[in-house]
């Protein structure tokens, strides 16, 4: 039976870098499949890594026949799952007159129905051991106007993941919920087509190197929530304590 990593979003941002630490942590996989769109990147991936063995799935998650394919794919191989990375999302900045209904359901069919089917179709291949990270957001701490769908979606991330990792944790399968504010990757090239980030969310920008690296430590750990960085950890204080009608006036 073959040990598998599985990570969707897979061609860039995040997900790439997944990939890359995966491969360098030597887990002892046998192989790592790679879940995008984007076919011709997901081969130059493949290119990067000579040495190592990938399957590549080159599917669009928002869309149903997608989640059937990877289904189909497990079913024929019958895999062990070691872990699982649900990397694959996105976001828009604006109001929500400015961004299409399109869109805007988009970021709910991909983040979170395209996140919660992915893992149901993988629970069964999922061993003693095994573990799950679901790439949420620090916005998922507190409602935020004008990012409220991503805001939203990811809360749902957040939630779903931690009562998810409570049922799992019998079968000692663990699943973490990575949080983290900003991160410099391709994601902003789509979430500012309409409007561009506040200055304060530019200052706070990480390196995915080092949120990648942390999710992974944690997710070892058996942490339910990963957070990464000062300000960001203390964003999830003050969302606990500050009643959030308080924190939502500040918003213009």
């Amino acid at each position: 039976m073959k040990r598998i990593a599985v990570v969707t979003g897979a061609s860039s941002g995040m997900g790439k870098e997944f990939v890359r630490q995966l491969i360098e942590s030597r887990l002892g996989l046998d192989e790592i499949w790679l879940i995008a769109r984007r076919k011709e990147i997901l081969c130059k991936i493949v290119e990067e890594y000579p040495n190592q063995n990938f399957r590549l799935l080159p599917l669009d998650l928002e869309k149903e026949e997608s989640w059937m394919i990877y289904q189909e794919e497990l079913e024929k191989s019958h895999p062990a799952i070691r872990i699982l990375i649900n990397a694959a999302g996105y976001g828009m900045i604006g109001n929500t007159d400015e961004i299409d209904v399109a869109d805007q359901t988009g970021m709910i069919r991909l983040n979170c129905e395209a996140l919660e089917a992915v893992t149901q179709i993988s629970i069964p291949y999922l061993k003693r051991g095994s573990r799950i990270i679901q790439v949420a957001s620090a916005s998922a701490f507190l409602p935020q106007p004008g990012f409220n769908v991503y805001a939203a979606s990811k809360a749902f991330v957040v939630s779903y993941s931690r009562a998810l990792g409570r049922e799992l944790r019998k079968r000692e399968i663990y699943i973490t919920a990575v949080c983290p504010g900003p991160v410099q990757t391709e994601f902003f090239d789509r979430a500012e087509k309409i409007n561009h980030s506040p200055d304060y969310k530019k200052a706070f920008r990480a390196s995915k190197e080092k949120v990648v690296a942390k999710a992974l430590k944690d997710s070892k750990r058996k942490k339910s929530v990963s957070v990464y960085g000062f300000s960001m950890n203390m964003m999830r204080i003050g969302a606990k304590l500050i009643p959030h009608e308080l924190l939502l006036k500040g918003y213009r």
